[in-house]
C-alpha cells in the first residue's frame, strides 16, 4: 500500500481528480486537488501525472530537510 494516490470522483461541474495521502490508518488527506475535467480519463491522467510529479517534489524536499536538520544537529 502507498501513501500516496489519486482519487477521482465526479462533481457538479465535472470531474475532479484529488492527491490524497495516508495520515493513519482511519485518516486520508487530499494534497492536491484539481477540478473542471470533462471526462473521467482526463481527470485520471492529469492525477497519475501530478501523483508522480507529487513524490519526486516530496522526496527532494525530505532530502533538503534531512541534510538541513543534520547540520542543525552538528552544531
Amino acid at each position: 500500500m502507498s501513501k500516496f494516490a489519486v482519487r477521482v470522483t465526479e462533481k457538479r461541474s465535472g470531474w475532479c481528480a484529488e492527491i490524497t495521502r495516508q495520515v493513519t490508518s482511519r485518516k486520508t488527506v487530499v494534497s492536491k486537488r484539481e477540478t473542471g475535467f470533462e471526462s473521467e480519463e482526463l481527470a485520471k491522467a492529469w492525477g497519475e501525472k501530478e501523483l508522480a510529479q507529487f513524490i519526486q517534489n516530496q522526496t527532494e524536499r525530505n532530502t533538503r530537510k534531512s541534510a538541513q536538520r543534520k547540520a542543525r544537529n552538528a552544531e
